[in-house]
């Protein structure tokens, strides 16, 4: 019974990784069709963002009530990860409690740890539930989430509800197996959340607890696994991604845009002629207008993005009415690079749809309506930067289609001519210091 068991969790494991495997190299390869862009200067400045910003979710403790709730379930998946592993061992070795002989009674202190990180976390979700659902707090109503993404945040709690009701349960059934004196299930200390538990088992036969114990095991590593697996199709990517987001995050002042030197070179020309070269080449193009004319930060940042609002919240056009949300620039990002990957997927290289970033997924109102104040990128607790896509569809607006309102050509008219925004020759713009 035990080599079956054995049998099957090895081939539940084996397929649950080759799944997760081949999803992810998917996205990775998604992520660079992306531009090649340098981002491996000031490695220290980098570990320091990655451990403050992923780690530390530094930005998320401007609220800190918010943040302790959310640390409690960062903090949940990532220590009960080592509970985990010894399912995974005793699901390989035909083991129980395979680290209890090792660890002593420091094992029974780490449980009651776990039991305390799991009560905490089922507090937490249906807290965060509350808030999504009855509450229903102002950036968890916009029409951003309508659909998948708010069923998706959904799903995610209270799978985590789930997992833990499981761990917490087969802790206690192992505890009245214990006190049975079944020789397989280990001696061990009392648990103090599980050990409350215990008594809705009395009078239970001993096959009945072995059955219940083994099918929360069960359900509780498939649903691991099937939690692995949901991850790259769900807003929670971000618990893998955030860490790589935050270390190649750009370091400039957040007020630098990001200039393209065919535009300096041509406004320098412009200024002095005898500078041009004869046999410049024109770029290729102007901007971005598909996903494969940004870089692969910018794909990386839309594969990160956790959907939390706090970009739109913090956006003042967003906030004046105006269609413009980062969040949904993000979102839009995200849902392009997938229709892109599985038109590779299908045709194994990209086969023109007829569609694009620019106009088939963010539109021009929502492009012109950012003032470029930089809220959304000083907001954003994994460092990603929606400005960033925005700047370079507009440029490619402008640049390419020569798509600006009338008040802005007017501007770019004077730049042009004038080397400055008014309509005044220079020879004329210190005449104001002249007496009339």
């Amino acid at each position: 019974m035990h080599y079956a068991q054995q049998i099957a969790f090895v081939a539940l494991s084996a397929v649950a990784i080759w799944l997760f495997a081949k999803k992810a190299s998917e996205i990775r390869r998604n992520i660079f069709l992306g531009k090649e862009e340098h981002l491996n200067d000031h490695p220290a400045k980098r570990w320091r963002n990655l451990l403050l910003l992923a780690l530390g979710q530094k930005k998320m403790f401007r609220n800190p009530l918010v943040a302790v709730m959310h640390f409690v379930i960062y903090a949940g998946f990532i220590i009960i990860n080592l509970e985990v592993l010894e399912i995974v061992l005793d699901g390989l070795l035909g083991t129980h409690r395979l680290f209890l002989p090792v660890l002593g009674g420091l094992y029974n202190l780490l449980i009651n740890s776990f039991e305390f990180l799991a009560v905490g976390v089922i507090v937490v979700c249906i807290v965060f539930l509350c808030r999504r659902n009855i509450i229903k707090l102002k950036r968890f109503r916009n029409k951003d989430l309508d659909g998948w993404p708010r069923t998706d945040a959904n799903y995610i709690l209270i799978t985590e509800i789930i997992l833990m009701s499981l761990f917490l349960t087969m802790n206690a059934v192992d505890l009245a197996l214990q006190a049975g004196g079944n020789g397989h299930y280990h001696q061990t200390k009392s648990f103090f959340f599980s050990s409350m538990l215990t008594p809705l088992f009395n009078g239970i036969n001993e096959g009945s607890l072995i059955t219940i114990e083994r099918t929360c095991w069960w359900l509780h590593i498939t649903g691991i696994f099937a939690f692995l697996n949901y991850l790259p199709y769900s807003k929670h990517l971000h618990i893998i991604l955030a860490f790589p987001n935050t270390y190649y995050a750009r370091l400039e002042p957040k007020g630098k845009m990001k200039n393209m030197p065919a535009v300096q070179n041509e406004v320098l020309y412009a200024m002095q002629p005898e500078t041009a070269p004869t046999d410049a080449a024109p770029p290729a193009h102007f901007g971005a207008k598909d996903i494969f004319d940004l870089s692969w930060k910018n794909l990386l940042d839309a594969y990160s993005c956790t959907e939390c609002g706090r970009c739109t919240a913090a956006c003042p056009a967003n906030i004046t009415g105006k269609l413009l949300s980062p969040r949904k620039i993000m979102m839009a990002t995200r849902d392009r690079i997938e229709a892109v990957g599985r038109n590779i997927n299908q045709n194994k290289q990209f086969v023109d749809d007829g569609k694009s970033l620019l106009h088939d997924y963010i539109s021009v109102e929502e492009l012109r309506a950012c003032t470029t104040c930089n809220a959304c990128v000083e907001e954003c607790p994994v460092s990603i930067s929606p400005l960033d896509i925005i700047m370079e569809l507009r440029r490619s607006l402008i640049m390419e289609e020569s798509n600006a309102p009338q008040e802005w050509n007017s501007t770019f008219s004077n730049i042009e001519n004038n080397f400055a925004p008014w309509k005044f020759s220079p020879d004329d713009r210190d005449k104001w210091t002249v007496e009339a």
